[in-house]
């Protein structure tokens, strides 16, 4: 081992103010004394981004030292590889001095995690190794070689950030304990909620406020009023590990989510639409859990569309348009929601969660007075309201909605949830007397069948995943933005993304089934076939390059991508 690092040394020495693409000597596997060091990949210039070089340290599992109930059943296993990231994460930051030179010089990072727990490739771990993926900026002056800057990066640095990350010796086991087990009970309880009818479920003492509107972290605050769920509304479970828990349970329907501004209703309606993922300990969402097929929908102006039904509710278009297989290039806020929603119907969409605040305001609500004065024959639109029962009758997708302006939906609501200074009351009787007491007089317009599965084909030879150098290129500089050859998709309306590695992975996803997209296979058909490959070969499949920058996604966001690729043609069958 010793004979590896001093080759290594005498390697950088040679190459010392040379050239910077001379780093490309340093392509294999190093052999230190208790890891060994595999560089794939080093990018040809300081200022590349940093997930064009690929570096892995692997450990025995032997060495590591893992006990066998930290990583089984899988769930545990996915919990211990994104607890590994997490310190591998936090280490780069204490014990890496950082950028010492031109570009990303004197860099070492790992793909940064979220609040949630998710299948990464940036740490794996087999039956022979533990293995951690990751980035390092070799050091240069300009475009010449430091060696003495990079001597100290990969012989001090770096042993010093795999030994405080990668070895359980030197790790705290009841923080892992802790990891693994509270992310094994929310996925209990997830699995456990259509046991008793319920969409979502959010625990007694949950705190549900956010930092900020970009900091997802739990806000630090004695203002952060722990959830406590309604009598009416309450329901328990027992976990694996935690044992008896309590908290507000939303049945399958209709809920409304009603309040004054600032009481809490988007933050409630936040936490419920990523309650999909597990979360971190003290995150304060635990065990706040939704179905795992739920589907945040908004409008979206300007986005594309392509041969999609929206006829249930959008029909005598101006000009002859037709609704039943709709295109276009510039979407208006309610025909994009409308598109979303069939989309997502085709997608296997279980429940829809919407914000008045970011719905289209003439797709939600036609209230009487408007449907005196404008006729249905000239109103192309069914609001939402007289099409939110029969989409639950007819599909059996139930319907989350923060309503705070229009008291026309207490009609149509199974249940109604009030905010009052982020504390939850179920007022369901009395919100359904205040409707008995002043009807609407309103005509419920809703007219047509909802779309069951529209067999839309993608044609994938109308995209191209190269660049203008006729290069491959798929990356994400963040979630809200997908860069696919020479386009960018703009996903800034799929909010159930929650880190850039997920839409890194869902284009290498589309890349990657790029010809089986040809005509003949339906949207469905096709992130059918790919969750299939990813469950089967783990989601390395996506990128033979072993990168430690991709995560697993749902099939929910893999068909939001593909139908929001502007140029993607398709065939209805």
């Amino acid at each position: 081992m010793m004979e590896e690092s001093n080759r290594l040394k005498h390697q950088l020495h040679g190459i010392d103010g040379k050239d910077y693409a001379a780093y490309q000597s340093l392509i294999g596997k190093h052999d230190y004394s208790r890891f060994s060091l595999f560089v794939d990949q080093i990018p040809k210039d300081p200022y590349a981004p940093a997930y064009t070089g690929i570096y892995r340290a692997r450990v025995k599992k032997s060495d590591a030292g893992f006990l066998d109930d930290m990583a089984h059943p899988l769930v545990r296993k996915t919990a211990l590889r994104d607890f590994l990231a997490r310190t591998f994460f936090d280490n780069c930051s204490k014990l890496s001095k950082g950028r010492r030179g031109t570009g990303n010089s004197g860099v070492i990072t790992i793909a940064e995690p979220s609040q949630c727990v998710l299948d990464r490739s940036s740490v794996v771990i087999s039956d022979e190794y533990v293995e951690a993926r990751f980035f390092i900026g070799l050091p240069s002056s300009g475009r010449n070689i430091a060696s003495s800057v990079a001597k100290e990066i990969l012989f001090e640095e770096l042993p010093a950030i795999v030994s405080a990350s990668l070895f359980l010796e030197n790790l705290d086991s009841e923080r892992i304990y802790r990891h693994v087990k509270t992310t094994e009970d929310a996925e209990y309880l997830r699995n456990s909620l259509s046991s008793k009818n319920l969409v979502a479920f959010v625990a007694d003492g949950s705190i549900l406020p956010r930092r900020s509107g970009v900091d997802e972290r739990p806000l630090e605050s004695n203002d952060a009023i722990p959830f406590r769920s309604p009598d009416t509304m309450r329901f328990e479970f027992q976990l694996p590990n935690r044992g008896k828990i309590t908290g507000m349970g939303i049945e399958k329907g209709i809920t409304l989510i009603v309040g004054g501004g600032y009481h809490g209703k988007s933050t409630l309606l936040h936490a419920l639409e990523l309650g999909i993922y597990n979360h971190i300990p003290e995150d304060g969402r635990e065990f706040c859990v939704s179905l795992p097929d739920s589907v945040k929908v908004r409008a979206s102006n300007g986005r594309y569309v392509a041969n999609v039904d929206i006829s249930p509710f959008l029909q005598n278009m101006p000009f002859q348009m037709d609704t039943s297989c709709f295109s276009t290039e510039n979407a208006s806020g309610s025909t994009s929601q409308a598109s979303s929603i069939s989309e997502s119907i085709e997608a296997g969409a279980s429940t829809f969660y919407m914000d008045e605040d970011t719905c289209a305001a003439n797709f939600m609500i036609r209230d009487r007075r408007m449907q005196e004065l404008v006729s249905k024959q000239d109103e192309p639109i069914t609001s939402f309201i007289d099409c939110v029962k029969p989409l639950y009758e007819q599909t059996g997708i139930s319907t989350v909605l923060v309503m705070g302006g229009s008291g026309d939906y207490f009609s149509v609501a199974d249940w109604v949830i009030q905010m009052k200074e982020f504390k939850a009351f179920e007022v369901t009787g009395k919100a359904h007397d205040v409707a008995q007491a002043y009807p609407t007089g309103r005509s419920d317009e809703f007219s047509r069948a909802l779309p069951y599965e529209a067999k839309r084909c993608p044609i994938g030879s109308t995209i191209d995943s190269h660049n203008e150098y006729n290069h491959v290129r798929i990356s994400a500089a963040n979630t809200n933005e997908l860069i696919f050859g020479k386009t960018a998709i703009d996903l800034s309306d799929v909010e159930q993304i929650v880190e850039k590695a997920q839409t890194k992975a869902i284009g290498l996803a589309i890349h990657a089934f790029q010809q089986r997209m040809n005509g003949d296979f339906s949207v469905k058909e096709i992130i059918l076939a790919v969750m299939n490959k990813i469950q089967e070969e783990g989601i390395d499949a996506l990128d033979s390059r072993l990168t430690g920058d991709i995560a697993m996604f749902r099939s929910i966001e893999l068909a939001a991508t593909i139908n929001r690729m502007r140029g993607l043609e398709f065939r209805r069958l």
